[in-house]
C-alpha cells in the first residue's frame, strides 16, 4: 500500500530514491567494514596464523621425532655394544675363574698326592722299623733261649758276660 501512495515504479526509479538507496548502501557497507569485516578479517588472519603455527609446530615435531629416532637408534646401537662388551667381559671373567679353580685344584691334588706319598713312606718306614724291632726282639729271645740251653752253669754264663763286656769296651 505504501508503494501505491508514493507512485513507485521499480522500472523507472526516482532520483531521490536512488540517491538515498545508494547513500544508505554505502553507509551500511562502511559500518559493516568498520564493525563486522574488521573483526572477521582479524579472526581470519588469526586463524590463518594459528594454522600456520600449527603446521610449523607439526613440521618441527616431525623433525624432532626424526632426530629422536636417529638418536634412539644410536643409543640402541651403543647399548648393544655395551651389552656385548659386558657379556664378553663376563665370559672372560668366567674363563679366568674356571682356569684359576682348575689350577688351584691341580695344586691341591698335587699337595694331597705329595702328602699321601710322604705318609705312605713314613708308614712304610715305621712298618720296617717295627718289623726290625720285632725281628730284633725275636732274635734276642731266640738267642736268650739258646744261650740258656747252652750255658747251664753259672760259670759259663759269667765267662760269656765278661767276654761280651770286654768286646763292648773295645768298641
Amino acid at each position: 500500500m505504501l508503494f501505491v501512495l508514493l507512485d513507485f515504479s521499480p522500472i523507472k526509479p526516482d532520483f531521490g530514491l536512488f540517491f538515498w538507496t545508494v547513500l544508505i548502501f554505502l553507509i551500511f557497507w562502511f559500518l559493516m567494514g568498520k564493525m563486522a569485516f574488521g573483526p572477521i578479517k582479524d579472526a581470519l588472519k588469526k586463524r590463518e596464523n594459528d594454522i600456520q603455527d600449527a603446521l610449523d609446530e607439526s613440521k618441527k615435531a616431525r623433525e624432532e621425532m626424526a632426530n629422536m629416532k636417529s638418536e634412539n637408534a644410536k643409543m640402541q646401537a651403543q647399548a648393544n655394544d655395551d651389552r656385548a662388551k659386558i657379556l664378553q667381559e663376563a665370559k672372560d671373567m668366567k674363563n679366568s675363574i674356571i682356569n684359576e679353580a682348575k689350577d688351584k685344584a691341580k695344586e691341591e691334588a698335587n699337595k694331597i698326592v705329595a702328602n699321601a706319598k710322604i705318609e705312605i713312606d713314613n708308614q712304610r718306614k715305621a712298618a720296617v722299623n717295627d718289623i726290625k724291632n720285632q725281628a730284633g726282639v725275636m732274635a734276642i729271645e731266640i738267642a736268650e733261649s739258646l744261650i740258656k740251653k747252652n750255658l747251664k752253669g753259672d760259670a759259663e754264663q759269667e765267662d760269656l758276660v765278661n767276654t761280651l763286656v770286654d768286646k763292648f769296651n773295645l768298641n
